[in-house]
């Protein structure tokens, strides 16, 4: 019997909105079609509307956010 993989903890999706002057946007995730919130402190690099990002996921105060995000190279 085959061992699982475990999940991949990285998720793909596309940055629908980031508003740089008040440092947070949306991400949404490729797989599920969920709009992730994302914060500028979470970023790795800058992103913009349209990237193509990796991240992972934490449970905030206010919902799911992206963590450890960064663009993927096309």
């Amino acid at each position: 019997q085959e061992a699982m993989a475990p999940e991949d903890p990285f998720r793909k999706g596309t940055v629908t909105f980031f508003n740089e002057s008040k440092g947070f946007g949306f991400i949404q995730d490729s797989i599920s079609q969920e709009s992730v919130f994302v914060h500028v402190k979470a970023l790795e690099e800058p992103i913009g509307e349209g990237d193509k990002v990796s991240f992972e996921t934490e449970q905030g105060l206010k919902g799911l956010s992206a963590i450890k995000v960064k663009k993927i190279s096309k």
